[in-house]
């Protein structure tokens, strides 16, 4: 057993009083290449990662169900009741699993008895590595496998998008919970979210790694313009359905959309979403050869091309995922840099020589903080498996 889960064991007894049944660990995810591809019918390129979220189990013997976050232990234990698994706005960050609870059972059957569970993420919050799927995934995983539910991975990973949706209100696509829920260690996914037909692609980075630079400006998904620019993108793919038997713009040609731009005489800001959209289908096609033909350098291009078609194309980007990937694009040792997320703050990734990690931090965190006025936050996390136990019993 890890300190790590040790240590969550402790923290368990130290809250409920009484030792813990189960340990499980979720993975937070980063998208290599594919952004905002995903709604609109197009393929996705996403890995988890070492960082994500604990969870200690123990089954009560009444039809509550008790929370605790060690990460906003101010809000102390939130309860609930099987019976009453409505969305509440109180419960905050809980809801995410009430959600799952409220799905499994409506799908599965009532569960018998409530649980305790205390929960610990190591994904900084609010960063864009999807800490919402991590949980959901989280808690689908523990209450299938306490519960004996047999569902399949696909049904937990499908019903944390119906969380996402339905329960908290947010129009996002799978990628997230595909990615937490089937990752593999040193492996990324090339999804692609129309059929949810997929590959695991090993990545070979050779001597390089890929850096996490968290921008610490948040970006509340909900808050955001994601909305906006996916209704956006609904009305340039109606537009196109005058002329091309499409279902998405997933499945669509650069040269197949540039023969209909006269379409958008009118509204040049739909062409550039659907350019976006379309254009990144095809980058994400040409990363998953790339990285097969251990091209590494022809990889960190096509990252920076998307993070141009993400600034100039999508407008999702915003002055401080601007100003880190700029930065980390202009140092040696990058082959390549690009925002990841849905945008509007949060995290970009960097592809850089191993030796050249720490100068490559330091300069990047400097000429940050320099201009934007605040630290970024700086992670080399490893390539890892989906949500799985980590250990049954209760010994510390």
């Amino acid at each position: 057993m890890s300190k790590k889960e040790s240590d969550l064991l402790k923290a368990f007894e130290q809250e409920f009083g009484t030792a813990g049944e189960a340990t499980y660990f979720s993975p937070g995810r980063i998208n290599l290449i594919g952004e905002h591809t995903d709604y609109n019918g197009g393929h996705v390129f996403p890995c988890a990662i070492t960082l994500g979220t604990y969870g200690v189990y123990r089954a009560r013997d009444d039809r509550k169900v008790c929370l605790f976050s060690g990460n906003f232990a101010s809000l102390g234990v939130i309860e609930f009741d099987l019976d009453h698994l409505e969305f509440e706005k109180d419960h905050q960050w809980a809801n995410y699993a009430k959600g799952m609870i409220r799905y499994l059972s409506e799908d599965y059957g009532t569960l018998p008895h409530g649980f305790d569970c205390y929960i610990y993420g190591t994904i900084p919050n609010g960063a864009g590595l999807s800490s919402s799927a991590s949980l959901e995934l989280l808690i689908g995983v523990i209450v299938n496998e306490e519960y004996g539910l047999n569902a399949s991975r696909l049904a937990l990973i499908e019903l944390g998008k119906k969380v996402e949706n339905e329960f908290i209100g947010v129009n996002s696509g799978i990628m997230d919970q595909f990615a937490v829920g089937m990752g593999q260690k040193n492996h990324a996914i090339l999804l692609d979210c129309e059929t949810l037909a997929y590959d695991l692609v090993t990545v070979k980075m050779d001597n390089h790694v890929i850096v996490i630079m968290n921008t610490n400006k948040r970006r509340e998904l909900a808050d955001s313009k994601y909305n906006e620019r996916r209704a956006e993108c609904e009305e340039a793919l109606k537009l196109i359905q005058s002329v091309e038997q499409v279902e998405s713009l997933g499945q669509l040609t650069v040269a197949q959309l540039e023969k209909v731009q006269g379409l958008f005489e009118s509204n040049e800001t739909l062409y550039r979403r659907a350019r976006h959209a379309v254009s990144e289908n095809q980058r994400t096609l040409d990363a998953k050869e790339a990285l097969e033909a251990n091209q590494l350098t022809v990889f960190g291009q096509l990252l920076n091309a998307s993070h141009t078609s993400l600034r100039d194309d999508y407008e999702v980007t915003g002055k401080e995922l601007d100003t880190i990937v700029a930065h980390a694009q202009a140092q040696e040792g990058t082959l390549g840099a690009r925002m990841t997320g849905a945008g509007f703050g949060g995290c970009a990734i960097a592809l850089v020589e191993k030796e050249a990690v720490t100068t490559f931090i330091d300069h990047v965190g400097q000429a940050y903080e320099q201009e934007i006025g605040y630290p970024a936050a700086f992670y080399v996390a490893d390539i890892a498996d989906g949500t799985s136990l980590l250990n049954k019993g209760a010994h510390v």
